[in-house]
C-alpha cells in the first residue's frame, strides 16, 4: 500500500512553545496550547491524544498516549518573523531568509500618499493596533466621514477596515487590490487584508467577509509543483489567500473552523482526485488568540478534537494526514495580542503508515513539503528532510 492522498490540517496559531529565539520577538515564555489548557483547567481532546498530541509537551488533560495512533514531534519555523504567510510558505518549502517588512509606527507618507491618491478617499489610524479596538475607536468617525480605516499589527500587514453600508465587500477588495500594487519594494508586507464590518457605534461587528492579498512566492512551492504534474490541489479556509491563489486547482471558502472541518471531511469522501487537501482553521487565531480569549480557545481546541474524529473515521488506507500549525498566538499574554515565535506541533497519522513514531524536533517547517515531494515522486528538494515514516507491515 502507497500513500496516494494528503490532507494537512494547520490549527492556525496553536504552538507548543517558545523557540530558543523567542526573547528576540518579546515572546518569551509563550506556550498557546500548554497555557490555554492551564488555563481551562485542562482539555478534553481524545482523539488528539490518541494521536501523539499529549506526547509533544506536557498540555493539562491532554496525558501521553502510551502507544499512539500516529507519530508526533514538533518543528521550529526557520525563517525569521512570526507571520502566518511566512509559516504556510515554509510549510510549502518556501523558506525566507529575511522577514517580511513591519511597521510599529505606521506606514510612511510614501506609501499612504498614493494609495489616498489611487482610491480618492483620506484615511484614519495608520498606527498598530488590534482590529477589534480600532473600529470601536474610529467607527463612528468612520462612519461620518467615509474615510477608510487603515491600521497594520507586529505581523506584516496593510489591514483597511470598512463599513459594509459605506463600502460593500467588492468596492473593498478594489481598494485592497489598489493597496496591493502599491506594497511593493520596501513596502512589499506579507498580506494587504479587507476587513469589513457591520453595526453601529459600541455595537459593531466584523464580518466573515474578510480577504487576504497575499504577496506571492517567488519560488515554487510542493502546490505548484504537484499541479505542474498534473494533480489536483484543493484548498479549504483561509489557505488559497495564503499563496495568494497560486498552487491549487480547486478552493472552497468557509467561515468557521467548523465549516472547515465539515468541508474537509466531506472532501475526504469525495472521490475526485486531489493529491494534496490543504486546510486552515483560522478562528483559534482571528477570533481567540488575537483577543487574549483562552477560555474561548480552549472550546475552540476541544470543538476541533470532536470533529477530528469525524475526519479520522472517514480516512482510506492510501491517505495520510498531517496536523501542524503556522506560528503561536499565546492568548495568556495579556501584555500582546499578537502571534508568537513558538515551536508547531507536527502529528501524522495514517491506517498504511507505523504509529508511535517521535518524529523529534523538526529544524524547519519545510519537512512537510519535502514529505510531500517524496510521496508524489516530485524531482524537487526544498533543503529539507522528510519524515522518517514506515509502511506497515501486510500479511502476504
Amino acid at each position: 500500500m502507497s500513500i496516494n492522498r494528503v490532507i494537512v490540517i494547520v490549527i492556525d496559531a496553536c504552538g507548543v512553545g517558545e523557540m530558543p529565539d523567542a526573547a528576540a520577538y518579546g515572546d518569551t515564555g509563550a506556550s498557546t496550547i500548554p497555557h490555554v489548557a492551564e488555563a481551562a483547567g485542562g482539555l478534553h481532546m481524545p482523539h488528539s491524544a490518541k494521536l501523539g498530541l499529549g506526547n509533544i509537551v506536557p498540555i493539562k488533560g491532554v496525558p501521553p498516549a502510551d502507544t499512539p495512533i500516529g507519530c508526533y514531534g514538533k518543528m521550529a519555523e526557520r525563517a525569521p518573523g512570526k507571520d502566518s504567510t511566512t509559516g504556510h510558505w515554509e510549510l510549502a518549502g518556501v523558506k525566507l531568509d529575511k522577514p517580511f517588512p513591519v511597521f510599529p509606527e505606521g506606514f510612511p507618507p510614501e506609501l499612504i500618499d498614493p494609495f489616498v491618491e489611487r482610491v480618492g478617499v483620506e484615511i484614519l489610524g495608520n498606527k498598530p493596533a488590534s482590529g477589534t479596538e480600532i473600529i470601536k475607536e474610529l467607527g463612528e468617525e468612520h462612519l461620518a466621514t467615509g474615510k477608510l480605516i487603515v491600521y497594520t499589527s507586529a505581523d506584516s500587514v496593510f489591514q483597511i477596515a470598512a463599513h459594509e453600508e459605506l463600502y460593500p465587500p467588492d468596492r473593498l477588495y478594489d481598494i485592497c487590490k489598489i493597496a496591493r500594487e502599491l506594497c511593493v519594494g520596501e513596502f512589499a508586507v506579507g498580506r494587504v487584508i479587507a476587513r469589513p464590518f457591520i453595526g453601529e457605534p459600541g455595537m459593531f461587528e466584523r464580518t466573515t467577509r474578510r480577504k487576504d492579498f497575499s504577496r506571492l512566492p517567488d519560488r515554487d512551492t510542493i502546490l505548484d509543483l504537484l499541479v505542474q504534474s498534473g494533480r489536483g490541489v484543493l484548498s479549504i479556509g483561509k489557505i488559497y489567500d495564503l499563496y495568494g491563489g497560486r498552487g491549487f486547482t480547486h478552493s472552497i471558502k468557509t467561515t468557521s473552523n467548523k465549516e472547515v472541518m465539515t468541508v474537509v471531511q466531506l472532501a475526504v469522501r469525495d472521490d475526485r482526485d486531489h493529491s494534496l487537501i490543504m486546510a486552515n482553521c483560522v478562528d483559534f487565531d482571528m477570533l481567540w488568540g488575537h483577543r487574549n480569549d483562552e477560555a474561548q480557545f480552549a472550546k475552540a481546541l476541544e470543538e476541533f478534537d470532536t470533529q477530528l474524529g469525524d475526519v479520522l473515521e472517514v480516512l482510506r488506507e492510501d491517505d495520510l494526514l498531517i496536523i501542524t500549525a503556522d506560528h503561536g498566538c499565546d492568548p495568556t499574554q495579556k501584555l500582546s495580542t499578537d502571534h508568537t515565535r513558538e515551536y508547531v506541533p507536527l502529528l501524522v497519522y495514517s491506517r498504511s503508515i507505523e504509529g508511535g513514531i517521535d518524529l523529534g524536533t523538526r529544524s524547519t517547517f519545510a519537512d512537510v513539503a519535502e514529505t510531500v515531494a517524496g510521496l508524489f515522486s516530485i524531482d524537487h528538494t526544498f533543503g529539507a528532510t522528510a519524515l522518517p515514516l514506515t509502511l506497515r507491515k501486510t500479511d502476504s
